[in-house]
């Protein structure tokens, strides 16, 4: 793990750091800016760089940051995903940073599932600015609601790349869901968020676990972590509610047949507080 720049740390997370309205206010920030069509308008990287100075001079913002997005580019440019979802979307950040390198990589679709309305607004503002709105669709909702939408008309066959990066309980059941409908098996990768700052112990357990424990968990056997899980820190989850209420984290079995290798890759967030990236590849399924 490289060392953390300390001169592009964000500033510090407050008590209340998201949905406060600075959200609306780095919008104003950016478009207000002399150089907003000269430098910016269609630049997915001047785009971002406007961000990161927002969240290093005025407010900090809960993005993937610099490091930890470099970890996620990287995969898309070594698996070079068709398709590609993420799962929280925020301000878009993560969205043009890997819309972006999906492109790059020859992809052809990358879907941003924002619970926020106002949030998936601000995505999809910055993400036209960004001049990648060819590529990247913003799905307002649920996540779980928008899955089985998007799987039901047949807009999502295969998700070949999965950022999860919502709701933590709702990690490990989306997962699950996705697996139940079909959308992702042998050659899927996931990179999962936040898995050592806050944490999130249920989703790194199943993605870890062996097909016969996995199977155990479907059954009841073996505990599957679930939305209160005493392991989960209650933050990761009470911030979600302030405004839309609880999120959804349904019990689901999952696919435990499938076969996945996993790792932990040690990171910073951008405040340059320590954090890790689960990076999963489903690498077989033992229902063939």
């Amino acid at each position: 793990m490289s060392n953390f720049k300390k001169d592009n740390a964000y500033k510090a997370k407050e008590d209340v750091f998201f949905d406060d309205g600075r959200e609306i206010a780095l919008l104003h920030h950016i478009y207000n800016r002399s150089d907003l069509e000269t430098k910016i308008r269609n630049s997915p990287s001047a785009v971002l760089y406007a961000i990161d100075e927002y969240a290093r001079t005025q407010k900090y913002l809960m993005n993937v940051g610099e490091d930890k997005g470099r970890i996620v580019t990287e995969l898309i440019a070594k698996n070079k995903p068709t398709t590609m979802i993420e799962l929280g979307g925020y301000i878009g950040y993560s969205t043009i940073l890997f819309g972006d390198a999906v492109r790059k990589a020859g992809g052809k679709n990358y879907y941003s599932f924002e619970r926020n309305p106002e949030f998936a607004a601000v995505i999809s503002s910055l993400v036209d600015l960004a001049g990648l709105s060819d590529l990247v669709k913003v799905i307002v909702g649920s996540s779980d609601d928008g899955i089985r939408r998007l799987a039901k008309e047949g807009t999502l066959k295969r998700i070949d790349f999965m950022f999860l990066d919502h709701y933590k309980p709702a990690y490990t059941t989306d997962l699950k869901l996705a697996e139940e409908l079909g959308l992702v098996g042998k050659g899927s990768v996931y990179a999962a968020d936040n898995c050592i700052t806050p944490g999130n112990p249920p989703y790194v357990e199943y993605v870890s676990a062996s097909v016969e424990d996995k199977k155990k968990m479907a059954a009841g056997e073996k505990k599957a972590g679930g939305e209160w899980d005493e392991r989960m820190a209650q933050s990761a989850i009470a911030q979600y509610n302030r405004r839309e209420g609880a999120g959804k984290a349904e019990d689901r079995k999952g696919v435990p047949e499938l076969v996945y290798e996993s790792e932990m890759v040690n990171s910073f967030e951008p405040t340059g507080e320590e954090d890790g990236v689960m990076v999963t590849r489903c690498v077989g399924d033992e229902r063939k």
